[in-house]
């Protein structure tokens, strides 16, 4: 048996159609639940009517809005005790029709697997490659270290993977909470106990172009900050001491450089806001003075090559000029940097679920 689960909060728009991808599948062994985070755009009333016509749907009302993860988590607390597989649906995306058959055939290879992936489809771009093509379980640990070391990243989102079900019922909540991408770091931590298997074929649509979190932070460029956190918390985890040390340098130099040019591009509050908030679930904060080291060699390499120099700050002033830029203007003498934190009195928010935020 499976348990699909799709949590919802106000996704009218896009809810019907995967809802129709599950009853669709030609795997007809699972349970559907639907779980209402508190909906006020009609959503509700779509879940009513498909648990009305099909007796595999249970939908569940909730009465109190919750934060992203602890609906997420919530949610998987109502799986049956039956169930062996468990499939998220995130509710703005799909899946397409031999998902749960194809996933459950990889899993059926071996008790050993913990975690089954596929190819997802987003923005028209199929994603997932880099798993070598065998039909036998991957060791968890050596996936964990080809994501490490070349980041070959097969996890996708939520939607993407499949879980074994005993994991869940076994570790509640399931995702923990306070963690910028719960989602990844839940696969690297089975990874770490259990083998993985990889169906090549697309078996889910990740949905792009919604007004779902997934908007706001996608131009902050995420993927940078997922990978310095896996890699500083992981490393050690999967990596021989002298490579995880070389590997935690070489990331951290990367995602200073990316964050150099960010600074040089006068990149808005939001985009520092999110990766500081990321860097605190290290225990870590904005190394300033690091950062500035890298803008001094971005300034180099720009003095170095002022055709290329030109051609970005034309590009930039043209963005500026149909309202993209944000007005940024600070003191001249800190300009470019985001300026510290204060301290807040208040409960730091609930950061989004991982691949919901961004993939």
């Amino acid at each position: 048996m499976v348990s699909v689960v799709t949590p919802f909060h106000n996704t009218a728009a896009y809810l019907a159609e995967c809802i129709e991808s599950v009853l669709a599948q030609t795997y007809s062994n699972f349970e559907y639940i639907l779980v209402d985070n508190c909906s006020t755009d009609g959503s509700t009333g779509i879940a009513e009517r498909y648990a009305g016509r099909d007796p595999r749907i249970r939908l569940i009302r909730r009465s109190t809005l919750l934060s992203q993860v602890q609906n997420y988590n919530g949610a998987l607390t109502e799986i049956s005790g039956a169930s062996k597989y468990c499939k998220v649906v995130q509710a703005d995306d799909f899946i397409f029709p031999e998902c749960l058959n194809l996933m459950v055939q990889a899993f059926e290879q071996s008790e050993s697997i913990g975690l089954v992936s596929a190819y997802d489809l987003k923005a028209g771009v199929v994603r997932g490659s880099g798993i070598p093509y065998q039909t036998t379980p991957f060791s968890g640990r050596e996936i964990a270290k080809l994501y490490l070391r070349e980041g070959v990243f097969p996890f996708g989102s939520p939607t993407t993977v499949m879980y074994r079900s005993s994991l869940i019922q076994k570790q509640l909540p399931f995702y923990e909470e306070g963690l910028l991408h719960e989602d990844t770091e839940k696969c690297m931590q089975i990874l770490e106990g259990w083998n993985f298997a990889f169906v090549h074929q697309v078996l889910s649509f990740l949905r792009a172009d919604n007004e779902s979190i997934s908007s706001v932070v996608r131009s902050f460029q995420p993927d940078m900050l997922d990978r310095y956190i896996i890699v500083q918390r992981y490393a050690v985890r999967f990596l021989a001491a002298d490579e995880a040390a070389a590997l935690k340098t070489q990331v951290r130099r990367d995602y200073y450089r990316f964050l150099a040019e960010g600074a040089l591009r006068w990149r808005e509050a939001g985009f520092w806001k999110y990766h500081e908030t990321g860097l605190k679930t290290l225990n870590e904060s904005l190394d300033r003075r690091f950062l500035r080291k890298q803008m001094g060699r971005e300034i180099l390499k720009m003095v170095a090559n002022p055709v290329g120099t030109a051609l970005r700050v034309a590009s930039y002033r043209k963005r500026r000029l149909m309202g993209v830029a944000k007005d940024t203007s600070q003191a001249p003498d800190d300009a470019l940097l985001p300026k510290p934190e204060k301290a807040s009195s208040g409960s730091e928010e609930s950061l989004p679920l991982g691949r919901t935020a961004h993939r």
